[in-house]
């Protein structure tokens, strides 16, 4: 399938998307075309789109039922589901550290779900942003252009006007929206490297994500900050934003994060000691420490930085120790030299 536009986790934020039938669906019909395209999309949603005049074919409008023959340009403007306009306002802490009339930079905390959805429908970041920000109301999904996992903390942002969201989309797709990530994972690591590996649905447990050959392209790139005696504190850097990506490609390579309930796998041994401080840390070890982007209005290049969260740095004193390392051993920012965004080595890693 070829597209002109980069469709990865954070597209389904936009509102028009453009691609070209593949060759293999010749003689299919436009809503099983679409069906087959656009699998994130429920038929029925699809066929009522069309229905609608939400989907041209070569800048023409065409029923359900009409076949498509390969080469033909869609056009789909994906429309938020009904349930997904109906959230309500709710009270719940938000740790801002940036805003302005644009945008909003938000510092999440373990635990809070960012968008409602099956099982999560009050209680989100969502729910807390029409509280405090209640012209977010008329904006899609709040202004919300990016996810984090529940249990990973760190930086988010959030568009405060609809220019703002179509701008901060374009950076995504674009690739030119940069997050790092501090992660603590399992075995020793020393040097850097890049690991790419497309990103689908499990085949078979159909709630996890995994490395398959029918999956999306995902880039990240890792270099090792601290070594442990059964760990080590890692910098990864996203290049694309596929669902859970960081756990899945370190999982894949050996080197799962410490104490991931989804793809940590079995722990390395450890001390009593620290297997002890690793039960006590209920979530995947990661935390979205720095966001950089354009500005959506000025165009400027702005960063920010999100201080380690407690419980992780309490996790990173308990590996520290474990080693024997003094504080003198310690790593910090400075001698992590955050800013190495040089050429390494690129590790292809296959199914």
């Amino acid at each position: 399938m070829n597209s002109n536009i980069e469709l990865d986790d954070y597209s389904d934020f936009a509102e028009v998307r453009v691609l070209t039938i593949p060759a293999k669906l010749a003689g299919d019909r436009l809503d099983a075309a679409l069906a087959t395209l656009f699998p994130e999309f429920s038929r029925s949603r699809l066929t009522n789109w069309i229905k609608e005049g939400l989907v041209t074919v070569d800048s023409k409008v065409l029923r359900p039922k009409d076949k498509v023959w390969g080469g033909e340009q869609i056009t789909l403007q994906a429309q938020p589901d009904p349930e997904e306009t109906a959230f309500t306002a709710e009270k719940i802490p938000l740790d801002v550290v940036f805003e302005d009339a644009s945008i909003l930079v938000l510092n999440k905390p373990a635990g809070l779900v960012v968008h409602p959805g099956s099982g999560n429908w009050t209680g989100t970041l969502l729910n807390g942003l029409l509280f405090s920000y209640p012209e977010l109301k008329t904006i899609p999904r709040a202004g919300i252009v990016h996810r984090l996992d529940k249990d990973t903390t760190g930086l988010m942002v959030v568009a405060r006007t609809l220019q703002a969201q179509n701008n901060l989309v374009q950076q995504l797709q674009a690739r030119t929206v940069k997050r790092h990530y501090l992660a603590i994972a399992q075995g020793k690591l020393a040097g850097k490297g890049t690991i790419e590996a497309p990103i689908g649905r499990h085949p078979r447990e159909r709630i996890k994500m995994a490395v398959v050959h029918t999956g999306k392209p995902a880039t990240t790139h890792w270099r090792a900050l601290e070594q442990f005696a059964t760990h080590t504190l890692i910098e990864c850097r996203l290049e694309t934003g596929r669902t859970h990506q960081i756990r899945v490609h370190m999982a894949h390579i050996g080197h799962p994060l410490a104490a991931d309930p989804v793809y940590g796998g079995k722990p390395r041994l450890a001390s009593i000691e620290l297997n002890l401080a690793l039960e006590d840390f209920h979530r995947q070890a990661l935390h979205a420490r720095k966001l950089s982007l354009q500005h959506p209005l000025t165009g400027k290049t702005m960063s920010w930085k999100a201080p380690i969260p407690d419980d992780l740095n309490t996790l990173l004193h308990a590996l520290r120790a474990d080693a024997g390392m003094s504080e003198e051993d310690w790593g910090s920012e400075e001698s992590w030299n955050e800013e190495d965004d040089g050429e390494c080595e690129v590790i292809y890693v296959k199914e």
